[in-house]
């Protein structure tokens, strides 16, 4: 890990690729077998059309056949681009037959996906005073607790809703300025990042206090992206606006990062941590790469190179590692959702 001699680089014929007939941004793996296609996988993607037309297509992936095609009547209309899909957590404890899918923009919004069609399920406001509401600019579902979704809004606010009633459990002033990501780390604790410029954790048994976890070295340098890693919930890693750095935190030594991962050439767009090893993330970025990491026990002097690379060849929007199918890493640039194979 010292030296880029052994970086790995992800080979193009290990990818599937699907166009889209409009720019990509939000993607969500499907953790759902479905009865009828037990060896398909389902993946929607958003549009991100910068007017209130915006569309959802549910993608079949079957990994033996390496084929990525749209299911013709699984594409739905969407107000506004979705900033986020994702698939029910943990299909097995829904209380539905089929899969649910959750997205974010003007409001939350479930969707129940079932063989041949889409239904609304619900469509959340937490907006008392009107019907309108400040735009949602992430969510995040509590695996543990699945019937918990927590929102984050340019309001300032986190709201935690109760998905099986449609109702609001609690709803929090989280940061000074516009809260951009949201993530659960154990049943009642969340943690979010904001335009302020910190990382803050939240216990549902304790409403009125916060903790700070990591502050920008620049004030007001806006945090964008939250990852919590899910197999080792001391660790998770944040990017900051205009920046080539992944900064990884151990809650247990706020305020200095264990380590700073600087070797995108440009500014960071998505990371995600691998679902079945606690010390591998993968990044993505505007330099058109998605890196893979394994982090070290100890940290080198010359800092951490990446295990292995891809080059997209354009602006890489968003990345999600599939929970289902842990070799596949999904990637989306311009009008692309491209499935790269780990």
């Amino acid at each position: 890990m010292e030296n880029s001699s052994q970086e790995s680089r992800l080979r193009s014929e290990n990818s599937v690729t699907y166009d889209s007939s409009y720019p990509i941004y939000a993607m969500a793996f499907s953790s759902f077998t479905s009865p009828l296609h037990n060896r398909r996988r389902r993946i929607a993607v958003g549009s991100f059309i910068e007017e209130f037309n915006n569309r959802v297509d549910i993608l079949s992936f079957d990994e033996e056949t390496l084929t990525l095609n749209p299911i013709p009547n699984l594409s739905f209309d969407h107000p506004y681009p979705p900033t986020k899909l994702m698939f029910h957590p943990n299909p097995s404890a829904s209380l539905k037959s089929n899969d649910i899918l959750a997205s974010s923009g003007d409001y939350l919004r479930l969707w129940e996906v079932r063989e041949s069609s889409i239904e609304p399920l619900f469509t959340l406001n937490n907006s008392k005073t009107s019907e309108y509401c400040a735009p949602l600019t992430s969510f995040d579902w509590n695996e543990i607790e699945p019937k918990r979704i927590g929102t984050s809004s340019i309001d300032t606010t986190c709201t935690i809703w109760d998905v099986e009633k449609g109702v609001v459990e609690t709803q929090l002033i989280a940061h000074d300025k516009e809260v951009y990501d949201i993530a659960w780390g154990e049943d009642g604790v969340f943690a979010s990042v904001s335009a302020d410029g910190s990382v803050r954790i939240f216990d549902l048994r304790d409403k009125e206090h916060s903790t700070i976890i990591y502050e920008s070295p620049q004030p007001d340098t806006p945090l964008l992206r939250l990852a919590w890693n899910k197999q080792d919930l001391r660790y998770m890693a944040t990017i900051l606006m205009d920046s080539n750095k992944i900064v990884i935190l151990d809650i247990r030594s706020p305020a200095m990062p264990v380590a700073e991962l600087e070797r995108h050439q440009a500014s960071v767009n998505a990371i995600a941590w691998a679902p079945q090893s606690c010390r591998h993330i993968c990044s993505a970025g505007d330099d058109g790469q998605a890196l893979i990491w394994e982090l070290p026990t100890v940290a080198g002097p010359n800092g951490i190179d990446p295990m292995s690379m891809y080059s997209a060849g354009a602006e890489i929007n968003q990345i999600q590692w599939s929970a289902a199918q842990r070799d596949w890493i999904a990637i989306a640039f311009s009008n692309k959702l491209q499935l790269l194979k780990v």
